[in-house]
């Protein structure tokens, strides 16, 4: 089992640094793309590239946002509850979450295959879009799979209380 949680732990990192990457590109992106507004010369496709940018930040923040808890979650009541229901109502939220987010994944799959059969592409820069969708479905298994990584964790804690 350490070995799945170290191969989740450098999947996460890699993926924080793919979306540092791809926001910082979105950034210089933008800025190039109004500079060149300014001078009359707009970079094609920048729109599209930048939606696409988007994505992948999304994607690949989400598991090491979850891991450092760094959701807004709301607590002000649920800090007054014992330990254990706060332990439980924790379980509870996890198993949820791993349910919405792990069925999100497999129809982002199904989706992502449908826009390959069809060949759909973006509007300006012909892009295959199911390219970013697999991204993005990737992106939401390897969350789910943090999600239950984190729920294991909180089971033991409950065990232990």
């Amino acid at each position: 089992m350490n070995t799945f949680y170290q191969l989740l732990e450098r999947t996460s990192g890699l993926m924080k640094v793919l979306g540092a990457t791809a926001l910082t590109a979105m950034m210089l992106l933008t800025v190039a793309d109004v500079v060149g507004r300014f001078f009359k010369h707009p970079i094609f496709g920048s729109v599209e590239l930048v939606g696409f940018l988007a994505v992948i930040v999304m994607a690949a923040a989400l598991p090491y946002t979850y891991k450092m808890d760094g959701h807004v979650g709301v607590e002000i009541v649920v800090r007054m509850l014992p330990k254990k229901v706060r332990l439980i109502i924790e379980v509870l939220t996890r198993l949820l979450s791993l349910s919405l987010f792990s069925i999100i994944a497999w129809q982002m799959f199904i989706y992502a295959a449908d826009l390959k059969e069809t060949g759909e592409v973006s509007m300006n820069l012909e892009f295959p879009v199911h390219t970013i969708v697999y991204v993005l479905a990737a992106g939401l298994a390897i969350f789910s799979v943090t999600i239950l990584e984190r729920l294991v964790h909180t089971l033991k804690a409950l065990k232990e209380s």
